[in-house]
């Protein structure tokens, strides 16, 4: 019984999207400082919790920026492949981005103005502005990614981070409202728009689960196919179940339904966050303008360390053999003594060397 682990460094790295990894990395991280600082384990300013976020968006903005440079400089590299799409959609990204920073910085300046908001009993969390005042930004988001959503579908693009935000304003809207306290609901009827994404969320679910179980009964499916789909069908579970537990777990929280400490209430979302970060080396995107590179990230990077190129290039097979037990004529012949026969067909099965033919009547 043979099991083969085989790790393809050049196959991991050539789908990578150097953007989706940095997302979701950031994220994570930001969750996890951010529920610390909820629950009073750490008592550093916000600005230091928002670092992670800080970082995101400084590269997106600094590798545009470069970007806009070289178009600029180097007008013969426009015709470089979609050298124009590329660039429009680096301009939607680096637009939709700042109106994400600049929200980003509204709300900790907000949040370290009124404390540790989220613990209040009282629902109703002034600080230096009004929290529509914060959210304005989000608002804003909104046409800016439906405009982004219709263009990525008819460039091919894809384009998830404009999908959630345009998705998303009327939820901005109610959380802003419940901030201010001007409506008096309960935060499970403030989150209706999320609960509405997430049965349709759940519904994809079940598509998957169901063509899955499909693809496995036919007969006619390869393999690998088979595999594929049951994979797709387990990360949509791994994303989709720890998301909507943790939604749940939150407005308990916020409704003081439970007491559970926000590092608690956060651990499911870090495990959707955790599924999301390996799916970045198996999606091909990234736009190659990033920086001004011009080329496939992993590509560049191996240009820039040639080092790496020793290592991206091999195939590790690890193979786990079982020890089978040999035939009983194969025992019986080690235990025989050696006879002539046997030392005849040794010699007979060594090799001999090969040495030129030399006649003796040739005179010399």
């Amino acid at each position: 019984m043979w099991s083969l682990i085989t790790m393809n460094l050049k196959g991991l790295f050539q789908d990578f999207n150097p953007s989706k990894f940095l997302v979701y990395s950031c994220l994570l991280l930001f969750a996890f400082l951010f529920a610390l600082r909820l629950d009073g384990t750490i008592s550093c300013t916000y600005w230091l919790v928002f670092l992670p976020l800080w970082f995101w968006k400084g590269l997106v903005i600094s590798g545009a920026v470069v970007a806009g440079y070289v178009w600029w400089r180097h007008p013969e590299f426009r015709i470089e492949g979609e050298g124009y799409v590329d660039m429009k959609a680096i301009i939607i990204c680096l637009a939709l981005n700042s109106l994400l920073f600049i929200f980003e910085i509204l709300a900790c300046d907000q949040m370290n103005s009124v404390g540790n908001a989220l613990s209040m009993s009282s629902y109703r969390y002034q600080g230096r502005h009004l929290w529509l005042i914060v959210f304005m930004p989000l608002f804003l988001t909104s046409p800016v990614s439906i405009a982004a959503c219709v263009w990525g579908f008819k460039h091919d693009r894809g384009l998830e981070l404009e999908a959630m935000c345009s998705i998303n304003i009327l939820q901005f809207i109610f959380i802003a409202l419940k901030l201010d306290g001007f409506i008096k609901w309960s935060w499970s009827v403030v989150f209706i728009p999320i609960w509405i994404l997430m049965c349709l969320l759940c519904l994809i679910v079940l598509y998957y689960i169901v063509w899955s179980i499909l693809i496995l009964r036919a007969t006619e499916i390869m393999a690998e196919q088979r595999r594929a789909h049951l994979m797709a069908a387990f990360t949509a579970m791994a994303l989709v179940i720890p998301l909507l537990t943790f939604e749940i777990l939150l407005v308990n929280r916020l409704d003081e339904s439970n007491l559970y400490p926000f590092v608690a209430v956060f651990s499911p979302l870090y495990i959707s966050l955790l599924v999301l970060i390996p799916t970045s080396f198996g999606q091909r995107g990234g736009n190659h303008w990033w920086f001004g590179i011009r080329k496939d990230f992993c590509t560049f990077l191996l240009g820039v360390c040639p080092f790496l190129r020793e290592y991206g290039n091999i195939s590790y097979k690890l193979t786990e053999v079982e020890n089978c037990t040999q035939a009983p004529e194969e025992q019986e012949m080690e235990r025989e003594p050696y006879t002539s026969q046997s030392i005849r067909t040794f010699l007979d099965s060594t090799p001999k060397p090969v040495v030129p033919v030399v006649c003796i009547e040739t005179p010399d």
